[in-house]
């Protein structure tokens, strides 16, 4: 597959957007909504950015923006440089958006949704790669079918072949694997990869939180309307300075020796003691010596890191 549109700057990020703003009119069912409220968020060249947050948060509203479908209300934004009001063409030609739904022609093959697809974007005939996309995507032997006898996944698969036609350098996908099963998963998390080492920008939305932990090198959390965090993942693992010990006693304990009390301790229905603590503050040496001294003998321990989760969790629902 040949690299990505280079009618760009390649000195502009890939996506700029400053104090955007969306308000939902009120209507008659509903009150005005205000969706974003003036969100600052850049996301540089050549990265796998998570932009993850709680339904209702604003994620839909902000790609929607980015791809033409909603108006904002203010701020600006820009996609490799091109900004989306002044510069609507350039921009539009530099995304492509894989959308959670799956909306297409049940009635053409998949060969003839890419090439209707391309000639929408204005791609000539002798540069359009449905077949190439085709096969990248696993769809090759599913040319010349008609898009009903295909199976959710690969309408899914399909889905991110009409967002390639135009060979953009910003790939938005929107919960790409929402309902899928779990080796067309691993498929699809390939072929992100493979895009991200052919210098494509990847930007993803999903709610397997564990998706974007492996996958992406930044994340973003949007809650109500607001970007909360914009960090490094790992950076963003460690805002949660928090450790579990996990001590597999050898005999049963009932309850939580009182020499460890001033431990911060809790005692499992498995019968596992967990204590946490801090990495910065607390040894773990110094917690071993405490639980000798209780007489428990151990037959196992671990220890337990924080997962993008319970980062997840502490910057929104605890919020």
């Amino acid at each position: 597959m040949s690299k990505p549109n280079s009618e760009t700057s390649d000195l502009a990020p890939a996506i700029e957007i400053k104090g955007l703003k969306k308000t939902y009119k009120k209507t008659r069912k509903a009150p005005a909504k205000e969706a974003l409220k003036g969100v600052d968020l850049t996301i540089e060249r050549g990265s796998i950015f998570g932009l993850l947050g709680p339904n209702g948060a604003g994620k839909s509203t902000l790609i929607n923006i980015l791809a033409g479908l909603v108006t904002k209300s203010d701020g600006s934004a820009k996609i490799c440089g091109f900004d989306i009001e002044t510069q609507m063409r350039q921009a539009r030609g530099s995304i492509g958006v894989v959308p959670q739904e799956i909306a297409m022609d049940v009635y053409f093959t998949p060969y003839q949704a890419l090439e209707l697809q391309a000639g929408y974007y204005g791609v000539p005939k002798s540069e359009r790669r449905s077949d190439e996309i085709l096969k990248a995507l696993g769809l090759a032997d599913k040319r010349d079918a008609y898009v009903r006898q295909l199976s959710g996944g690969m309408k899914r698969r399909l889905l991110i072949g009409k967002a390639l036609v135009h060979n953009p350098p910003v790939l938005i996908l929107d919960e790409p694997t929402a309902g899928v099963d779990i080796e067309l998963r691993r498929q699809l998390w390939e072929y992100v990869q493979e895009l991200h080492a052919r210098g494509t920008t990847i930007i993803l939305t999903t709610h397997y939180l564990e998706e974007a932990e492996a996958l992406c090198d930044r994340i973003g959390i949007v809650h109500e309307g607001q970007i909360v965090a914009n960090e490094n993942k790992a950076d963003m693992l460690a805002r949660l300075d928090k450790r579990t010990l996990v001590i597999t006693p050898r005999e049963n304990l009932k309850s939580v020796p009182e020499a460890l009390t001033n431990l911060n301790a809790e005692l499992g229905s498995n019968g596992a003691l967990s204590i946490h603590y801090r990495s910065g503050t607390d040894s773990i040496s110094g917690m071993l010596a405490k639980v000798k001294a209780a007489g428990i003998s151990i037959a196992d321990l671990r220890t337990e890191e924080p997962d993008l989760e319970d980062v997840f969790m502490a910057l929104t629902y605890d919020s």
